[in-house]
């Protein structure tokens, strides 16, 4: 399937890749449909691009790269609605708020994006009651 991402200019995906958001991201509740695409070759860095709207793209990471004591609870409504059976299903990325310089970037640990990738589905995870903000900086002293 050939799709215009925001990033990568026109790209064949493989359909079978999709992530499908069945209530979309919260302030993009119309598009259900997302591919992950790498940043570049052998970068921890993707882009979560809609399939549908060219100019809906995301910078996302693993939040475990940057920040390896972030752990949170899954409530039984996401996992059910995911169709998680164990935790080798789940896959979390954050989005990231990219800042020139790069290093000033940050990114929202309040608002992981939680997959289910064997299924292909995902939701973002908005966590209430926590010390977790949207604008952690990715690196140290940036």
């Amino acid at each position: 399937m050939l799709i215009q991402t925001k990033y990568h200019g026109e790209a064949t995906i493989n359909e079978a890749h999709k992530i499908t958001f069945e209530h979309g991201i919260p302030g993009f509740l119309e598009e259900k449909n997302y591919i992950l695409l790498p940043l570049e070759e052998g970068s921890s860095f993707f882009i979560l691009q809609s399939i549908q709207s060219q100019n809906t793209a995301f910078v996302v990471t693993s939040p475990f790269f940057f920040f390896k004591d972030y752990e949170f609870d899954l409530d039984e409504s996401t996992k059910e609605l995911l169709m998680i059976e164990s935790p080798n299903d789940v896959e979390v990325y954050v989005i990231l708020t990219v800042s020139d310089p790069f290093t000033n970037s940050t990114a929202n640990l309040q608002g992981p994006l939680i997959l289910n990738k064997g299924k292909r589905l995902g939701k973002q995870l908005i966590l209430n009651k926590t010390e977790y903000t949207t604008k952690h900086c990715l690196w140290e002293g940036a």
